[in-house]
């Protein structure tokens, strides 16, 4: 017996932990009391049925296609999963949402200081300004030489190498999320990059995540994706229109026992999910996630391409292995997140008011007593070529930083009660300082340009006052490390021909600091904003990293 069709009534009913098993097992339970007593499955396998015969003595069964279980599916719960991909977290754990950018007492003390500088400034203006440039220098100095110490303990850190999973017959399903949006372009090289990964097709569950309405890319993708093990999901329509809701509505679909998320221009090494399963099956349960190393294939394209290549080697190479070996919580990258889909789904998965929901994830799972680990596998995309492309991604990703410190700071006892002192100061440092590093960079570069401007016109007054020797020295040694930093990232990565680039990385962080300052703004203009990123523009070689 094989069903085509089905009404929306005779699906599983709305407790969702059921509709989880039945995406699971690719089944539809019997209907309402007047239904037939059928069980329609697109999974014939021995110990499915048992399973089945097991939940639902006395049943009949009816095979169905996996495209059509899962349609039907979608069909009853639509509005419930896409309602619960944008409310499911701010519901269960409001505090750690950012539906609501800053709460009242965060208002207040935000209020309450500003209110305090500027009586202070319209009093005593040039003791104020002294004092901000030394919180300013010691911030900026502060951050810089947590990652050198960062840098240090990565550059020493080798990830615990294990066997990578080669008995087929043993391995799991495993989900690969690839949410896309006016990606027609780049899906033909996705689906073959996908094509090529070393895994069993029969055990993988890919979903292709498309808005409904962007028919160009749905049309492109059902073409492609119209064999399994591709599942193409249309997102509906709503707000805030992210990856992280995108990503949500589709993971309520998801059947792998593990789940991937990769971006539209990803190429992962073929071996990665192997390598994923085996790091996970060798590691402690308390590992959730493991992050691949990121770079990009077109890392040689233009000064600004070499410079953000410098920037993932030493994020994804250097200071990120350092936090994973002092066991600090580790904001995730955007893509390449291998997650035990049980504990993706106990976090209530991605936040989609925040727009670098990757790194809110990696330090919401640190507060649930969680860990994330480094992957020995890199996954290449492409670098954003183009200032202005640049620039829309990095002011997003700086906006979303102060989202998650913002976040994360609601109860800072809680998160020391969490994460210890440790991790709490590792928050400051790491991710509140990469934005303060680059908001108050321009700011000293100002001041110590100014100082010694109007020292030059008047000697007799020039003295090294405060805020000239402060913000002179807090550049000059910050800037030190920062070069030496990017200097040193590409070795770990052979990339030694990238060094030299690393003397122009002041004239980056200055890019970086109009990032910020447009990404704070449009914290308070359009704080859920998400601006999209063009794929396939690139003019390197894109089948060869």
């Amino acid at each position: 017996m094989v069903i085509t069709d089905l009404p929306a009534s005779s699906c599983v009913s709305s407790n969702l932990p059921a509709y989880e098993r039945c995406v699971a097992r690719l089944f539809l339970p019997p209907g309402g009391e007047n239904a037939p007593p059928v069980i329609v499955t697109a999974d014939t396998h021995a110990e499915n049925l048992s399973w089945l015969r097991a939940a639902y003595p006395g049943v009949r069964f009816a095979g169905a296609s996996r495209e059509f279980v899962l349609s039907q599916l979608e069909k009853r719960f639509g509005p419930a999963i896409a309602d619960d991909a944008v409310h499911a977290l701010a519901r269960a754990t409001p505090t750690l949402s950012a539906r609501q950018v800053v709460t009242p007492a965060q208002a207040g003390l935000i209020g309450g200081f500003l209110s305090a500088l500027a009586l202070a400034l319209a009093t005593r203006p040039i003791a104020v300004y002294d004092v901000l440039a030394g919180i300013a220098s010691i911030g900026f100095v502060s951050g810089t030489f947590f990652r050198a110490l960062l840098a240090w303990t990565g550059g020493t850190h080798r990830e615990n190498t294990v066997r990578i999973a080669d008995d087929d017959r043993t391995l799991p399903v495993y989900t690969i999320l690839v949410p896309l949006y006016r990606e027609a372009n780049v899906l033909p090289r996705l689906v073959q990059a996908l094509r090529h990964l070393d895994y069993p097709a029969d055990k993988l569950d890919i979903k292709l995540i498309v808005e409904s309405d962007d028919n160009e890319t749905a049309i492109v993708a059902e073409a492609l994706g119209s064999v399994a093990p591709f599942h193409v999901v249309r997102v509906p329509v709503g707000t805030p229109r992210t990856k992280p809701r995108a990503c949500n509505y589709a993971f309520a679909f998801a059947r792998g026992e593990f789940a991937v998320i990769y971006d539209a221009e990803d190429r992962p090494e073929p071996d990665q999910l192997r390598k994923a399963i085996g790091q996970f099956r060798a590691g402690p349960r308390e590992v959730a996630c493991l992050q691949a190393h990121l770079n990009f294939y077109n890392a040689d394209e233009n000064w600004l391409t070499r410079l953000f290549a410098l920037d993932y080697a030493l994020w994804f190479d250097v200071l990120m292995p350092g936090l994973e070996k002092l066991r600090l919580p580790m904001p995730l990258g955007g893509t390449s997140n291998h997650f035990r889909t049980s504990a993706l789904r106990d976090a209530m998965a991605w936040d989609p008011f925040n727009v670098t929901e990757d790194a809110d994830l990696g330090i919401r799972l640190a507060q649930m007593g969680m860990r994330v680990a480094m992957l020995d596998s890199t996954t290449f995309e492409e670098a954003p070529t183009t200032l202005p492309a640049w620039l829309k991604q990095r002011s997003r990703w700086l906006k979303g930083y102060i989202q998650t410190w913002l976040v994360h700071m609601r109860d800072p006892a809680a998160l020391r009660r969490r994460t210890g002192w440790r991790g709490l100061m590792s928050l400051q440092l790491f991710l509140g300082g990469s934005v303060l590093s680059a908001l108050v960079n321009p700011l000293l570069w100002a001041t110590f340009v100014g100082s010694c401007v109007f020292a030059a016109r008047d000697e007799t007054t020039f003295a090294w006052h405060t805020p000239t020797s402060i913000s002179a020295m807090g550049l000059l040694a910050g800037n030190a490390v920062l070069t030496w930093l990017a200097i040193a990232a590409p070795k770990r990565r052979g990339w030694i021909h990238l060094a030299p680039y690393g003397f122009t990385v002041s004239f980056y962080w200055l890019l970086i600091s109009v990032a910020a300052w447009r990404g704070l703004l449009q914290l308070f203009t359009r704080p859920f904003h998400w601006e999209k990123t063009e794929h396939g523009l690139s003019r390197c070689d894109q089948t060869q990293p």
